[in-house]
């Protein structure tokens, strides 16, 4: 089981709670759990391309995720983070 830490902007999905549990080898894989315990949340985050939104970033504990098909090893944290922009 991973460790996901969610931003503030995505804790709608997560009722207000910032760190989640997720199972999976690959980002794919732990995107797929959240979205089945946080529905909508996947969205938000990847678009219809598969591709991951240009204002999140998501780490695999300090390295930042290149592709959803990186592997995730056991007990590794996963970072969540939006950038936030406005006028």
């Amino acid at each position: 089981m991973n460790t996901v830490r969610v931003p503030s902007p995505l804790r709608d999905y997560t009722a207000g709670v910032g760190k989640i549990n997720a199972k999976g080898t690959t980002v794919s894989e732990i995107l797929t759990d959240i979205e089945r315990k946080h529905q909508g949340m996947r969205f938000r985050m990847i678009d219809e391309q598969d591709r991951i939104r240009p204002h999140i970033r998501i780490f695999i504990n300090q390295r930042e995720v290149q592709s959803l098909g990186e592997a995730v090893a056991p007990r590794d944290e996963i970072h969540l983070i939006c950038a936030l922009s406005g006028g």
